[in-house]
């Protein structure tokens, strides 16, 4: 044990002597410096700021390559890489002044590049970005993304829909984890509370290459908040309020570094009433109350990065079964209500070689969730434990040739304490191993492509009488999958990129669909599993065409997804206990759609635009039938107006948003048709700047004119309950 101490005590001590590092003066095309630069090593969660002549310094950067990359608002982003650093580095860096989106570095995909240098079109938003937008909870910012909607129960559940693929078709990650929280379930949601989270990156298609199983319809990369600048420290408060649910979202963080030491800690509570529908009436028993935790530390020197982050969140809610009933503005949530833990612990850590790197994720979530139909006592008590592993090494540079190989696999486990069962215990094994490369010439053409093998292990176990509900028979069931993607990125002209990619996905069947045997809750229906289902297997093409000038950008999205064996529920025309009887069956599909926008700024009116989208899918059967749960189309517009006002607003914005969703009538044969509804949106922010008092502050009035709608996915449809009505949210936030 002495001597293998005494080789770490000699490998930190060679390691702390390598001090090389990076300075230069970031300037404007004016050859003035620029002051507040971001200047940000991702690899190793390393960051600072230029000073008033434009000045900056990284220190304690690896041997081998290392990424830097430059951002500041109304400037072009910039990301370079130096290829082999020596004790002393000089970059001078110049920027261009732009009116659109900072170019940000894209962390979801597999070489970490900047977005108009990716070969796949990914969407990015910074959550500030969607906390301008005045939503209430992390997913309804999501659903404001083209191609992203939410299945909701009220305000407090909702679920990501990419492209009308939803639950276990769209895989979520935080902390570079995959979080699994039974996200089978309906009355299931996201699982993540906006706090702490610096920006999502939206992948909309199959990922499997990348993330295996169930990353069919695409996925949800959460990056949690960066670090403070290498020895500073910053606290920061906010505080949102909601008129509609008279709710009331806190937060505090505190965070500081070192050269080599990172720390971080946030904790917020969020608090909300039933919701309030056009007209007054409050929806009984949608109410909730949300404790969340962050905290972070991480160690970095020139030869290796790592970070090890916890997150706990804690979510009381109610469960909706009643309509508008008895009305309250109570806080505390009634019967029947679900209570869930989670507890997600992750280590990620990078290691430098002399040409290539190792990048390995580690992670723990422990999903506690428990159902209290009419008492203090759970009747549904359910503990999903799921260890994942991702380790990818980065092979040296052969030329313009960037190539990676990995595995990644999780082992889970499926523990039911109370009396219902909704699925079986269980324990399922992923392992994978995969490669990616990616090729470059000239400077605009790209082209990628990449191969997977996944296997899934699937094993559960016998429970209740056989021929009475709530038997499950035992099942072990394998699932083998190869997967692979190409994708080609050129510039067609000046000004105009294409983006071409095919890849495929699959999906083992979830436990729910293997084995159910019994009434789903809030349905009325009686589920019959099938343990004979075969693994969901599909292919999709994605088109993406970009025009990108100083003052005029628009793109075109378009998709066409093919799947086999799609798995969906069927009646049998039985009916059983009062219910009617379904069942688990498969038949092909397909889904194609897409999305188109523009953003316009006219100049030389430099304070004003103009941004619109369209999205659009379809989603049919192998018969001709339409698909369940598939969103309606959507029009979205809004107008914008930056401005100054003297010394005191900075950054001041106004926003005039209209939101235009048409009607479904394209509904599986269990669906109701849909009725189209415009909402307006107005907000008011900026950065108020009181004497040494400074902050932020955003004023949104969100359904201005109180319209009464009920959104195509809301699960309280069928009960004919509207969705929220006007709701005003002020919120501030102050760097102490």
């Amino acid at each position: 044990m002495k001597k293998y101490i005494l080789v770490l005590i000699l490998g930190f001590s060679a390691v702390l002597q390598a001090q090389n590092t990076i300075s230069g003066t970031v300037t404007s095309l004016t050859n003035q410096p620029i002051k507040g630069v971001s200047v940000y090593a991702p690899d190793l969660h390393k960051s600072t700021t230029t000073d008033a002549d434009g000045k900056y310094t990284l220190s304690n950067l690896p041997n081998g390559e290392a990424k830097i990359s430059f951002a500041f608002v109304g400037y072009a982003s910039q990301n370079k890489t130096i290829k082999a650093l020596q004790k002393e580095n000089s970059l001078n860096i110049t920027l261009e002044e732009s009116i659109f989106e900072m170019d940000e570095v894209i962390v979801s995909t597999a070489f970490n590049k900047m977005q108009s240098q990716n070969v796949m079109k990914v969407e990015h938003e910074t959550i500030k970005q969607l906390q301008q937008k005045g939503t209430a909870t992390l997913i309804e910012g999501l659903a404001t993304i083209p191609g992203v909607s939410q299945v909701s129960t009220g305000t407090s559940i909702g679920k990501p829909v990419i492209r009308g693929l939803s639950g276990n078709r769209v895989l979520v990650y935080s902390q570079g984890v995959r979080m699994e929280n039974q996200q089978f379930g309906d009355e299931h949601g996201l699982g993540l509370n906006d706090a702490g989270v610096e920006s999502v990156e939206v992948i909309k298609g199959p990922a499997s290459l990348l993330y295996g199983s169930d990353a069919l319809g695409g996925v949800l990369y959460f990056n949690p908040e960066k670090f403070a600048g290498a020895n500073t420290f910053k606290a920061d408060f906010s505080q949102k309020l909601f008129s509609n649910t008279l709710g009331s979202n806190s937060s505090l963080g505190l965070k500081t570094s070192t050269e080599n030491w990172k720390f971080l800690a946030r904790g917020s509570y969020n608090t909300h009433s039933d919701y309030r529908v056009s007209g007054g009436d409050r929806v009984t028993n949608t109410r909730y109350n949300e404790t969340d935790f962050k905290t972070g530390i991480g160690y970095s020197n020139s030869k290796f990065s790592s970070v090890l982050r916890y997150n706990y969140n804690n979510l009381d809610l109610g469960i909706p079964e009643d309509g508008i009933a008895a009305q309250s503005s109570s806080k505390n949530t009634g019967f029947p209500r679900q209570g869930v833990f989670n507890h997600l612990l992750s280590l990620n850590s990078i290691i430098y070689f002399k040409d290539s790197k190792l990048d390995v994720d580690l992670g723990y979530v422990a999903n506690d969730r428990s159902e209290f139909e009419d008492s203090d006592i759970a009747g549904l008590h359910m503990k999903l434990k799921t260890f994942n592993y991702d380790a990818k090494y980065h092979l040296p540079k052969a030329g313009k040739l960037e190539s990676i190989v990995g595995i990644q696999g999780m082992h889970q486990t499926n523990t039911n304490f109370g009396d219902e069962y909704l699925i079986p215990d269980a324990t399922t094994n992923d392992f994978g191993v995969f490669g990616t490369a990616n090729y470059e010439w000239g400077s605009h053409s790209a082209v990628q492509a990449g191969l997977r093998f996944d296997n899934r292990q699937i094993t559960s176990i016998e429970n209740g009488t056989i021929g009475e509900e709530g038997y499950f028979k035992p099942i072990d069931r394998s699932f083998d999958s190869f997967n692979a993607a190409l994708g080609y990125k050129a510039n067609l002209a000046q000004d105009f990129t294409m983006r071409l990619n095919v890849a495929s996905g699959f999906r083992a069947p979830n436990l729910a669909e293997l084995t159910s045997n019994g009434v789903h809750e809030g349905t009325n229906r009686y589920e019959i599993g099938n343990s004979d289902l075969k693994t969901e297997q599909n292919v999709q093409t994605d088109l993406n065409l970009e025009y990108k000038t100083d003052h005029f950008e628009v793109f075109v999205n378009g998709f066409y997804n093919h799947i086999n064996n799609y798995i969906y529920t069927s009646p049998t025309g039985t009916v059983l206990d009062s219910n009617d009887v379904f069942e688990y069956i498969q038949n092909n599909a397909k889904l194609y759609g897409g999305e188109v926008g523009l953003h316009f700024h006219p100049h030389p009116l430099d304070w004003l635009h103009y941004e619109t989208s369209f999205e659009t899918v379809t989603g049919k059967k192998q018969n001709g039938d339409y698909l369940p749960l598939i969103p309606a189309n959507n029009w979205n517009n809004t107008l914008r107006g930056e401005f100054k006002i003297k010394n005191w607003l900075e950054d001041g914005f106004a926003t005039l948003n209209v939101s235009s969703t048409f009607n479904q009538d394209n509904v599986s044969g269990f669906e109701t048709q849909s009725n189209g509804y415009t909402l307006v949106n107005l907000g008011l922010g900026g950065t108020v700047k009181l004497g040494k008092t400074v902050f932020d502050i955003n004023l949104n009035g969100n359904n201005l004119f109180d319209t009464k709608y009920i959104a195509h996915l809301s699960r309280l449809k069928n009960d004919g309950v509207p969705n929220i009505g006007r709701n005003v949210v002020l919120g501030v936030n102050f760097n102490l």
